[in-house]
């Protein structure tokens, strides 16, 4: 029985997933994402967007609407006896800059906004893009064939489970990910290394803390505990470590929890209302390879990382933009297949690090100064431009394909467009080229991630 192919199939709807669709969508590819839940999680779990993170929404037009969901803080974190002793707490860098620092970096910065929203944003974007289909379904199997690959899916209404063919696929089905485990791709893990437990929970906290509002707060009282904003007004995360003896008793009660909350913000009588509790595990992973021939490995299918330093959900964001838009170059024609094996020579030494930092117990604790060049990479330097439309970033003059910034003027040679990816030429006075490293002979030549593309590279794709 003959099956229509998809040119892509992704695994799984969390960011990383649908970063990776988004990215296929825009460029034209038809997609199929595979979510395996008719709605985001309602736990928040991640709360931090980073830099890159941001300057890749609003290069989609999303700010306004990840703004709308999320708090105004300044990415720090404070150290404090009780929240209500705000105001004599101590400032520690996180790796994410301010908001004065990020005015010298990025037409952006980032946000506190809580991963549900993020994803119901992205997934709502992702289903106004004409290529993009998404289906409530899950793979239960996934194996190469002679023409492309191969997936099983669940039994749905039907209760009848059917297969379907891809010609490539993008496993960002998580930490347990079945693209991983039927493809055969080895996974180092950490040993478990402390259990946490977090309570999600609504309270005037902001009424607490006043003019303090920070990313992070760290309590000492009753012992040390971490608040994270979580969106919705007043919305909390509260979490803590479990001592090995607590580890061996019985759940905290909805009262214990309360106590201990109240006890940390410092008011007796704050007004609490629980929403869920969970208790988890700190441990990293990391996968042997992220690709095998026509499948790729993307977010904590590829690599997992302990909530230390907020890095885990902006790693797959990262990864998804990166293989999306190569993936996207070589289903047009515009790049050879090797281009997709740049995903995981880029991809992995960053999952190293952020893995790395988050098994260090200090892991929170990094400069922004040792950690900016991990979430920027060597993207272009952002600079605010004049134009006739109005002041735009150095940065929104990317485009899909190739992008060159030159003082030169044109020529009909230059003006060409035989050559694929297409190039879009963007004329520069000589004090803005030399500011963007642009006014040398020929000027730059520009990746859509803002990268310089490497000149033997380029070359190896003009042959190609």
């Amino acid at each position: 029985m003959s099956h229509p192919v998809w040119p892509v199939v992704v695994v799984g709807a969390g960011p990383a997933g649908l970063v990776a669709a988004i990215t296929l969508a825009r460029a034209g590819i038809r997609t199929l994402v595979l979510n395996r839940r008719n709605s985001v999680f309602l736990h928040p779990r991640a709360t931090v967007v980073s830099l890159r993170s941001m300057e890749l929404f609003r290069s989609w037009g999303l700010e306004p609407e990840l703004w709308a969901g999320g708090d105004d803080v300044e990415w720090r974190m404070l150290l404090t006896t009780t929240l209500s002793e705000a105001a004599s707490g101590s400032l520690i860098e996180v790796g994410y800059p301010t908001r004065s620092e990020s005015a010298l970096l990025s037409p952006t910065r980032p946000a506190a906004v809580p991963q549900d929203h993020l994803e119901m944003v992205l997934l709502h974007y992702l289903q106004s893009l004409p290529p993009a289909r998404v289906e409530l379904a899950l793979a239960e199997d996934v194996w190469k064939t002679a023409d492309g690959l191969r997936l099983r899916l669940g039994a749905g209404d039907s209760g009848m489970s059917r297969v379907i063919r891809a010609q490539y696929v993008i496993g960002a089905d998580g930490a347990r990910s079945v693209v991983r485990q039927r493809l055969g791709i080895g996974n180092f893990t950490t040993e478990d290394l402390e259990k946490a437990h977090t309570v999600v929970f609504h309270a005037p906290l902001w009424d607490v803390v006043g003019p303090h509002r920070y990313g992070i707060y760290v309590t000492e009282t009753p012992t040390l505990a971490s608040f994270f904003p979580a969106g919705q007004g007043d919305r909390w995360l509260y979490g803590f470590g479990l001592s090995p003896e607590e580890r061996g008793m019985a759940p905290l009660t909805e009262e214990q929890v309360i106590a201990r909350i109240r006890a940390s913000a410092g008011v007796t009588d704050l007004p609490v209302r629980l929403v869920g509790q969970n208790t988890f595990t700190f441990s990293g992973a990391l996968a042997d390879h992220f690709r095998s021939g026509n499948a790729f490995l993307v977010g904590d299918a590829a690599h997992r990382v302990t909530p230390r330093g907020g890095t885990g959900m902006n790693t797959a964001i990262g990864d998804g933009f990166n293989l999306g838009w190569k993936l996207g170059w070589v289903l047009k024609g515009w790049a050879p297949d090797s281009l997709l094996d740049t995903y995981e020579t880029e991809r992995r030494p960053i999952a190293e690090h952020n893995l790395a930092r988050s098994l260090d117990p200090m892991g929170s604790r990094r400069s922004v100064r040792d950690e900016l060049g991990f979430d920027l990479g060597d993207r272009l330097p952002h600079l605010w431009i004049e134009t006739p439309a109005g002041r735009i970033s150095s940065l929104d003059l990317l485009g899909p394909g190739f992008t060159r910034l030159t003082t030169e003027e044109p020529s009909a040679q230059s003006d060409k467009q035989s050559v694929l990816p297409p190039v879009t030429t963007h004329h520069l006075d000589r004090e803005t080229a030399a500011a963007l490293g642009a006014d040398q002979p020929g000027g730059i030549l520009l990746r859509p991630d803002g990268v310089i593309w490497d000149p033997p590279s380029s070359a190896a794709l003009a042959a190609a």
